[in-house]
């Protein structure tokens, strides 16, 4: 599978060049050079698959004959030993849960991916790595799950200060042993331009092997497809066209559903729901892409103000505008809307969501009204309710129960070093603290 740089398309990768140096020297992405499709047969009979055999297929078809097939199936069996199941809200719309995993985000099936993939080549390499990674909420818990005691690679993650929830803070700063967190005065938007810099700058790569587990890295969009696919599984047998709607800040996850989409997965439309942080919509809408600084909303995971993907997202449809816009609409939504959204699905089906969760159900219902009936809806639940605890307590007005493994995290004390979002300092910390 070779890779191209977005920026140079004369800039060229194999899977691993790609996984481990996560951005290419002209600071653009990476995308694969040609897209495969699945069997027909296997979509036909996708029903019958379990969660980890529709992954293995995916995986054997974009790595061809790069890892074995008995290789894929350990790196898969070991990322996996959970499931993203559907369930019925309505009449017409379900809810794709993918909050099942250790971290209970959907970037649990990213970051298990890339730990079981990087440690396959790792083991054949006999290298260690240094990943660095910025997180707007969940990123960084699924991250430090996923690498946690992975021989031969140590992880910094970046998050903004005071713009996570406690749980999610608490995921990313009581780890220790290869875990190390930096918290930073400033926005998600600061944390990934310090995470870009360091990638770009020669003395680091010169004394570190670099690498990250951002949505930036191809491997993290690769395993997000996977749940697309499942879902389709779950619903086959409606024989309805689906729409998919996925709350989006970074749009790493609508960019792996494209993959899914691309690869020979039947759907009908995708619908990227925001916050205010509304670059995409805007896009959509007009054909400007606009990026603004990042605004803080209760839905923090999703404030990213100039979104890294949008560039894959554009090369998914050749870079044309009326060709994204046939498949994707964006809408976006305030604080506000968000609440009442959470409040209406729970008044009418007793169904708890999280602020993102409830951001991709009012895309949904919004695509709904301005487009004929006759699909299955389906929206992404990205994170578990109890990680914004306090706000969805006291927008339902409801006590909601606190599973054990976030529960537990409350007690313990973070650590984290404290830093403000200058390049120059980071630096000075990587190359003082990093072995």
């Amino acid at each position: 599978m070779i890779f191209y740089s977005t920026k140079t398309a004369s800039i060229k990768a194999t899977a691993e060049e790609a996984i481990f140096n996560s951005l290419p020297a002209d600071n653009g992405l990476y995308m694969p050079e040609s897209i495969p499709t699945l069997s027909s047969d296997f979509i036909a009979n996708i029903e019958t698959k379990t969660f980890n055999e529709i992954a293995i297929e995916i995986t054997h078809t974009l790595f061809g004959d790069e890892i074995t097939r008995s290789e894929i199936e350990t790196i898969i069996n070991t990322a996996y030993d959970f499931d993203a199941p559907i369930l019925q809200i309505n009449e017409q719309d379900y809810v794709l849960e993918l909050f099942h995993g250790p971290s209970m985000a959907f970037k649990d099936f990213g970051a298990r991916f890339m730990a079981a993939i990087m440690s396959y080549y790792l083991v054949r390499s006999k290298k260690e790595i240094k990943i660095l990674v910025a997180t707007s909420g969940d990123t960084g818990g699924a991250v430090a799950q996923g690498f946690y005691k992975i021989p031969g690679i140590s992880v910094t993650i970046l998050y903004p200060s005071g713009k996570v929830s406690d749980i999610q803070e608490k995921q990313l700063t009581t780890l220790g042993h290869n875990v190390t967190a930096i918290e930073v005065d400033g926005t998600f938007d600061d944390c990934q331009k310090l995470v870009k810099e360091a990638f770009l700058d020669p003395e680091l790569n010169a004394k570190f092997n670099l690498a990250s587990a951002n949505s930036i890295n191809i491997a993290r969009l690769i395993p997000q497809s996977f749940y697309y696919f499942s879902a389709y599984a779950q619903l086959k047998r409606l024989g309805k066209p689906i729409v998919f709607a996925i709350p989006s800040g970074n749009f790493g996850n609508l960019s792996a559903g494209l993959l899914a989409y691309r690869m020979g997965l039947p759907v009908e439309h995708f619908v990227a729901a925001t916050n205010l942080n509304n670059a995409v919509p805007r896009y959509l809408e007009s054909g400007t892409y606009e990026p603004l600084p990042s605004i803080e909303t209760i839905s923090n995971a999703m404030d990213v103000g100039n979104p890294s993907n949008f560039v894959r997202l554009k090369r998914f449809f050749a870079d044309d505008w009326e060709l994204a816009t046939e498949k994707v609409s964006g809408f976006y939504f305030d604080n506000e809307q968000t609440r009442n959204a959470m409040r209406e699905v729970f008044k009418k089906s007793g169904y708890v969501m999280c602020p993102h969760t409830a951001v991709a159900f009012q895309g949904l219902e919004e695509y709904r009204k301005q487009n004929a009936s006759g699909f299955t809806g389906v929206f992404l639940s990205t994170a578990h309710p109890a990680k914004f605890i306090e706000l969805v307590e006291e927008t339902l007005e409801k006590q909601i129960e606190i599973p054990e493994r976030l529960g537990s995290l409350l007690s313990i004390e973070k650590v984290a070093t404290q830093m403000n979002a200058s390049f120059s300092n980071f630096k000075t910390l990587l190359m003082n603290t990093l072995n």
